[in-house]
């Protein structure tokens, strides 16, 4: 049995949503977890108020409390790729995030996952995430270190002011012959959610998404792409990809949803998140993080000899 070693937090919603506990909601909430294992939690003393008072199983809901609780797995995998620390200083980290490891728990993992392995290897128990990449996506992934500028590092994001690079490999089935280095393409439609819900489609009605898509290089039937998203909506890159004509190699989920299986590490999604752009809220200083590897259409990834790493 896998436990984390730090909580999950959710906070209850002003609107009581016709519970009568506290488990009850998480109950409700998450029906894919046994009603029986939330109630053991309980008892187990896993589940408390910010405070660290403990939750039992009978007590009441209160709209608009924090509540913490422990998630745990029967067998949690084990991904055998490390991470590593791109840039450090009193307000942030960058990491680079190999394919298959999450960046926070989620699922089936626990521990394993980028968030808690840097809290564990750099003593910071607070270090925060500021957005997500794929779990089968490997590259760049930003931490806040100090909680009192976490906000700032947020904003950044919400309102599109870092700039993201990423390359990708597609296989160009009877396009070997088309001359595509050096075209672009704006892709610009409307994204949501399709059956089953971890999966998103093109559909008609306003666009809410947005990418720039370049074509860097070919050989053969194989491409390299540079992508920018200037907008982030789950699976963007991957479902514009598929939208132009050309799915992300090794793409498990577009355009055929493959049957569940365990993870095959030697068939990683060609997608890499490369390069990072922004101006710094705190220092106001530019800062440009390359993640130190590219994607070649002869070896897909590969580390570079030399690489900016930040500034």
């Amino acid at each position: 049995m896998a436990i984390a070693t730090s909580p999950s937090k959710l906070t209850l919603p002003r609107n009581n949503p016709g519970v009568t506990t506290v488990v009850d909601y998480l109950i409700s909430k998450f029906p894919q977890v046994s009603s029986n294992v939330w109630r053991k939690r309980a008892v187990d003393g896993k589940i408390h108020w910010h405070d660290g008072t403990c939750i039992t199983t009978e007590t009441p809901y209160q709209p608009q409390q924090r509540v913490y609780y422990y998630r745990e797995v029967e067998n949690e995998p084990v991904i055998p790729f490390n991470e590593a620390i791109i840039f450090e200083d009193a307000d942030l980290l960058v990491a680079f995030k190999p394919s298959f490891l999450p960046v926070i728990p989620g699922g089936n993992f626990v521990n394993e996952c980028l968030q808690t392995r840097l809290r564990t290897s750099t003593g910071i128990e607070h270090l925060q995430a500021l957005h997500r990449l794929d779990r089968v996506t490997a590259g760049l992934v930003m931490f806040s270190v100090n909680p009192e500028t976490c906000h700032l590092y947020h904003q950044l994001f919400a309102t599109r002011q870092v700039k993201k690079t990423y390359q990708a490999l597609a296989r160009i089935d009877g396009e070997g012959n088309t001359p595509l280095t050096g075209q672009q393409w704006q892709v610009i439609n409307r994204i949501a959610r399709a059956d089953p819900r971890f999966l998103m489609a093109v559909i008609d009605g306003e666009p809410n998404s947005h990418s720039l898509i370049r074509c860097l290089d070919q050989f053969e039937d194989k491409a390299l792409f540079e992508l920018e998203p200037i907008t982030g909506r789950t699976h963007q890159l991957r479902v514009h990809m598929q939208a132009l004509g050309w799915p992300i190699l090794n793409d498990r989920y577009y355009p055929t949803l493959q049957p569940e299986r365990e993870d095959d590490f030697e068939q990683p999604l060609q997608l890499l998140a490369q390069k990072l752009d922004f101006i710094d809220p705190v220092s106001r200083e530019a800062r440009a993080f390359d993640s130190g590897y590219e994607l070649t259409l002869s070896s897909g990834l590969r580390q570079k000899v030399s690489s900016l790493t930040g500034f």
